[in-house]
């Protein structure tokens, strides 16, 4: 997993600097708990509940330093958004699955339902620190207020929880953040030039000619861009939430100031050194072997 970046001193970036994978504090659990099949990302196969040939006594993964090279990609575009630590310090007090096996399946059950709360923590933090979405603002607050509180129940509580309705009842707040983004970047581009590129959710922009393309306030939510050329395009304000960027080429395009952008999808992508990237989230190392290093 990357290391963090500091923080740029403001309380949502320090919040979300809180919701960054800290494996040292984990148990493993994204290597034991989460299946995978053998794939383009995947070498072997994997059951949820076994833990990963690759995952030492330690809790470290024993191909950390080559995980692409073994064929094990899919490793390094998974963020738990710091849900690993959550449960293994605070919902299980530190006592991990090896010390007390009972508590193993029970354990890896728990573990996906955090990484949904905390993936609602990242995005409901971010939606805070957006100037356009103020009208809401007190609704996020309680949102993400509701969203902490779930975070801290029993393991027990946690597996009775109805996620897809509470995700439901926080998209809601992001959907609403993202239009009045997005209004904000319409109301900018009157006075360019330009024309905005609209999409429906989920569009499939597979193998897209998306180059220099000016798709500020684009709405990208669950786009499908895998493969995308979209060298030198200007996504700012563009709404990326769930966007499938596997092997996209970003190189030299702007995503400063795009939203609801995660460090996986980034990871997932190419590109290079001018590729301008959100304060929080940082070129992923594979990057260099295509890109000038800074």
């Amino acid at each position: 997993m990357s290391k963090n970046h500091e923080s740029t001193g403001s309380i949502p970036d320090q919040n979300r600097l809180r919701l960054q994978a800290d494996c040292e504090q984990c148990f493993g659990l994204c290597c034991a708990s989460l299946p995978f099949a053998a794939s383009v990302d995947f070498s072997i196969d994997k059951d949820a509940g076994q833990p990963c040939p690759n995952l030492q006594t330690d809790f470290r993964c024993g191909v950390h330093d080559s995980l692409r090279q073994r064929g094990f990609r899919g490793c390094t575009v998974y963020d738990c958004f710091g849900a690993g630590q959550q449960v293994s310090q605070v919902t299980f007090g530190g006592q991990d699955w090896r010390q007390a096996p009972g508590s193993a399946k029970q354990m890896f059950e728990v573990f996906p339902i955090m990484w949904h709360l905390h993936e609602l923590l990242w995005y409901l933090t971010e939606a805070l620190e957006l100037p356009p979405a103020q009208p809401i603002q007190g609704e996020l607050n309680a949102a993400l207020a509701k969203t902490e509180r779930l975070t801290r129940l029993s393991s027990e509580s946690l597996m009775e929880l109805d996620v897809a309705a509470h995700r439901a009842e926080v998209n809601s707040l992001l959907l609403k953040t993202s239009e009045l983004v997005r209004a904000e970047a319409r109301r900018q581009q009157q006075t360019s030039s330009g024309r905005q590129k609209t999409f429906s959710r989920g569009a499939d922009l597979v193998g897209a000619k998306l180059r220099g393309a000016d798709l500020r306030g684009a709405n990208l939510r669950g786009a499908y861009l895998i493969a995308a050329d979209l060298r030198g395009a200007d996504l700012r304000m563009a709404d990326l939430i769930g966007a499938d960027f596997r092997d996209t080429d970003l190189s030299g395009a702007d995503l400063s100031k795009s939203i609801f952008l995660t460090q996986a999808q980034v990871n997932s992508a190419k590109g290079n050194s001018d590729t301008k990237l959100p304060p929080l989230l940082h070129h992923p190392s594979h990057w260099s072997n295509t890109s000038k290093r800074r």
